[in-house]
């Protein structure tokens, strides 16, 4: 990857742009369905507790979003190797 001067070629470079923006994307993608899915179990707790588990499994699909982009984050800079 490096050569030996210490300098990185434009095209690992360019490779590691291209793995960080999926992932940058994957991460905003979860952030903004976190925040409406966080805001209505709120209101549905306020009003009925016993709803808890089943919120707390909606805030998890979509906190998966983040974790599937992190997956594949990391199966890309394996194959960068």
């Amino acid at each position: 990857a490096a050569a030996a001067g210490g300098e990185t070629s434009i095209g690992f470079g360019l490779s590691l742009i291209g793995i960080g923006i999926p992932t940058a994307f994957a991460t905003i993608g979860a952030g903004i369905a976190v925040g409406p899915v966080g805001a209505a179990s709120l209101a549905v707790i306020s009003e009925k507790p016993e709803l808890f588990g089943r919120t707390l499994i909606y805030l998890g699909l979509a906190e998966g979003i983040a974790i599937y982009g992190l997956v594949v984050t990391i199966l890309m800079l394996g194959k960068l190797g």
